[in-house]
């Protein structure tokens, strides 16, 4: 019998009930598949109307992982397999995967996120919406989709628009790692505990004496109490005065100029750097633009604008490459469309922007 793809558990507490959800694909790094995304949707709903449950604990099984981003693989066979131009299982995964991202944005009841280990690209997105974001000293956080011709998705217009001092971009256009006291620092994490408490914290959970309704303040005090001191060294404090001077600067090539000029910089921002690089120019070009164009939207523009382009994107032939690449052949050579980012053209940019449907499918769902 086949373990199933998300574990679902009811953990009884001394007053109410406390619901557990674990991403149970350890050998893939918990990466997320259509029927996960519809498993964990339909979970959230049923308990959104239970009155008994409490708050929701989000989690990943194994020790390396809360979960490595999307089945890449699984998107790569439908962006080469379209049937009348439409990449279909692609297409049906990032309009529900949205739509479970923004149902954790508005969740009402307290959702806790343990981003223990990778969290990348997917993962990420079901992790920024959760609305108590826990750390640990294993986790590593980044949205690396530049290097396969996408743009950071799953809300990342949104949370990424709104990192402090405009480092959104950097993290967009480089992918970098993001250890545990950046994420505190860039605010897409709330709570630091070690590992070796995250057991404590289930435990604590289930020591209290919940509330019908409006349990967040309880949820904080209760990981607050555990006490873990974050003893990570920061990456990004080296660097950060010249990454927000860099990154304010305005233009897309001013920004790339200068990260490629800084002298003397530390392993972790010359990798990130390489890393962008390497990456597609055209996704260079998009991420940039996106994040431009949709600083200030609403979620629900952000997820409507995230779709219209992720859907053109998989039906271009940029991103099989990238995957190819990357994940298929990982011959890491990829052949990009233009050499630079300046020679795609505006044509070409609008077309990513215009929507590929009548009426975009995820305006009435979320």
């Amino acid at each position: 019998m086949s373990s199933p793809l998300v574990i679902v558990e009811e953990i009884e507490a001394k007053k109410g009930r406390i619901g557990r959800l674990i991403l149970n694909q350890e050998k893939a790094l918990n990466s997320l598949n259509l029927e996960m995304i519809r498993l964990l949707r339909e979970q959230l709903d049923t308990w959104r109307e239970d009155k008994t449950i409490a708050c929701i604990i989000l989690s990943g099984s194994g020790e390396k992982a809360f979960c490595a981003g999307g089945d890449v693989q699984a998107l790569y066979e439908s962006s080469l397999n379209p049937k009348d131009g439409v990449c279909e299982y692609a297409e049906t995964f990032f309009l529900e995967e949205y739509q479970l991202n923004y149902l954790i944005h508005t969740y009402e009841k307290p959702i806790i996120c343990l981003g223990k280990g990778i969290v990348m690209g997917g993962g990420l997105g079901l992790m920024a919406g959760a609305s108590h974001r826990v750390i640990t000293e294993t986790s590593r956080i980044a949205m690396p989709e530049i290097t396969i011709g996408l743009f950071p998705d799953v809300g990342g217009t949104y949370f990424l628009s709104r990192m402090p001092r405009g480092l959104g971009i950097f993290f967009a256009l480089t992918g970098a790692s993001i250890n545990a006291t950046d994420a505190l620092t860039l605010g897409i994490a709330d709570h630091f505990i070690a590992n070796e408490k995250l057991e404590s914290l289930q435990s604590a959970l289930a020591a209290a004496s919940w509330k019908t309704k409006d349990n967040h303040a309880l949820v904080s005090q209760i990981i607050d109490e555990l006490g873990c001191e974050n003893s990570v060294d920061s990456n990004l404090s080296q660097h950060e005065s010249l990454l927000e001077g860099i990154c304010q600067t305005g233009g897309l090539g001013d920004i790339v100029h200068d990260l490629n000029s800084i002298k003397d910089a530390s392993p972790w921002l010359s990798k990130a750097i390489a890393t962008m690089n390497a990456g597609s120019p055209q996704s260079m070009l998009v991420i940039f633009e996106q994040l431009r164009r949709f600083r200030y939207a609403s979620l629900k523009e952000v997820f409507s604008s995230e779709l219209i382009l992720a859907t053109n994107l998989v039906r271009h032939p940029e991103f099989a490459e990238g995957v190819r690449a990357l994940l298929i052949d990982k011959d890491k050579k990829p052949v990009w469309q233009h050499a630079h980012f300046s020679a795609v053209s505006a044509s070409e940019m609008e077309a990513l922007y215009t929507p590929p449907w009548s009426s975009n499918p995820i305006t009435d769902l979320l």
